[in-house]
């Protein structure tokens, strides 16, 4: 137990029971702090039902399909279509039927209290639940990202679906149209013309615009051999949904789009809304959290953001890895142990900065961590990039023929060590720890000239990269 007096009902209480606010409340917990998590919704959050998991529930299937089809003599056995209500019946058991039961009962094994309600501050240390009035040394806010709709005149008034409809839906529209080229709209994209749906991606800007340029044109190129309809640079001026049911986005070319349904995913905001920060000083709700490297709100001494809310990193492993490091911190700081906030420290959220994994689930997979050469020469870093053709690598043609991909390493020149990578093709997801590793561990160039990759594997790519950048004098 710990040391909190009589003054206060918890040492920790944590406002959000997705992953990031379960790994803040289980890190203080195992460091012997009483702790309470606050939620409104499901434990689990977002990531357990209504994005992470249930997305790629939805794209394996229909990821597993093209595949065969991809090898001779498997492609003769694909005699059938995918069975579209087996796949929202896969996706719905990864979601429990959207019960948190499971996730409670660890939260009671874990010696975590439950606190079910809104929760939002009403002075220094104090947060209120429903009718209740809660004092705690420490208050972690881990309430996540919520969507951003664009002003599309019209937009607010067709009950368009978010990521989380569609994730959730128990039926699958004949027609979509996808408003946004981010990871979200590519992933659904796939995910539900892999289920039957006639396909529409609009786009204002190249698809995933924020990775190498390569990727978005390979995922683009992909999409329309699925017979999706990517139209890059579309900008709709309107959006209307008839008495039959049927939405219609004009653009502002003056063309129209007519679909079932409407999806929207053009991004997402850290969701500090209805949290009472001017309570305790910190603006108005919905304004933005400035943290530092243990999480730690600028100007408090007891408010921590994780995850999401904070704006650091919207991704899910990102701010569980954030959550790690709070939880640590939060305990060593209200125990009195020695805080160890040095870069790479363990109560810091060091790799927040440029070691970031990322990976995008569409067919073929886009796998990337670190900086893109773009963003490396911005912050003035003397890079040097090498790509090689993932097609031409022995292993990834034993994984599909006809493989498609590229890979691509940006290196340091000054310190000879790998600031970014990226792969895009079949089953390259599980390349990206490698990758990880390298960026982290900043190993040196002339070093992994002896991580030896097994033959014949797609890993090979490290090799024919490094022999592309060359070998180091």
């Amino acid at each position: 137990m710990s040391a909190a007096d009589d003054r206060f009902d918890y040492d920790l209480i944590v406002i959000g029971a997705g992953p990031v606010g379960e790994n803040v409340a289980d890190y203080a917990t195992k460091r012997g702090l009483h702790v309470a998590i606050v939620e409104s919704e499901l434990v689990g959050g977002e990531c357990s039902y209504w994005a992470c998991m249930p997305s790629k529930a939805l794209l394996r299937s229909g990821h597993a399909l093209r595949a065969a089809r991809r090898l001779a003599g498997a492609r003769e056995a694909v005699t059938g279509t995918i069975d579209a209500a087996a796949v929202l019946a896969r996706r719905t058991g990864f979601t429990d039927g959207w019960s948190d039961a499971g996730q409670v009962s660890w939260l009671e094994s874990a010696g975590i209290d439950l606190l079910r309600g809104h929760g939002r501050l009403t002075g220094p240390r104090t947060v209120e639940v429903g009718d209740r009035v809660y004092r705690a040394r420490a208050v972690a806010l881990a309430t996540g990202s919520v969507p951003v709709l664009p002003p599309i005149p019209g937009l607010d008034s067709v009950s368009a679906w978010g990521t989380r409809e569609a994730t959730a839906a128990d039926r699958v529209p004949a027609s979509l149209v996808v408003v946004g080229g981010g990871v979200a709209g590519v992933e659904l994209a796939f995910a539900f013309s892999s289920l039957g749906s006639q396909v529409t991606v609009l786009s204002r800007g190249a698809l995933l615009e924020r990775e190498e340029p390569f990727v978005g044109e390979l995922v683009a190129a992909a999409l329309a051999e699925e017979g999706v309809d990517v139209r890059r640079g579309a900008a709709p001026v309107g959006v209307a949904r008839d008495r039959d049911g049927i939405v219609t986005v004009t653009l502002d070319d003056d063309t129209a789009i007519r679909a079932e349904e409407i999806l929207v995913s053009t991004g997402r905001r850290p969701n500090t809304d209805h949290l009472g920060l001017e309570t305790v000083g910190l603006g108005r709700d919905g304004a933005g959290l400035t943290v530092d490297e243990t999480l730690l709100v600028d100007g408090t001494d007891w408010v921590y953001a994780v995850g999401d809310v904070n704006g650091r990193a919207l991704l899910t492993h990102q701010g569980k890895y954030q959550a790690r490091a709070a939880g640590e911190a939060i305990a060593a700081r209200l125990r009195g142990t020695p805080l160890h906030d040095a870069p790479w420290g363990a109560h810091v959220a060091t790799a927040d900065h440029g070691a970031v994994p990322r990976v995008v689930f569409s067919d073929p997979e886009v796998a990337a961590v670190g900086l893109t050469e773009r963003i490396a020469r911005e912050q003035g870093i003397a890079v040097r990039a090498v790509e090689y053709d993932l097609g031409w690598v022995a292993g990834a043609k034993l994984h599909a023929d006809g493989y498609a991909g590229r890979a691509k390493l940006v290196v340091d020149e000054s310190r000879g060590v790998v600031v970014g990578a990226t792969f895009v093709g079949q089953d390259v997801a599980e390349l990206l720890h490698s990758a990880t590793i390298a960026i982290v561990g900043e190993v040196p160039i002339d070093r992994l000239w002896h991580a030896v990759p097994a033959y014949p594997t797609i890993s090979e790519i490290w090799l024919r990269l490094l022999e592309t950048y060359g070998r180091p004098d």
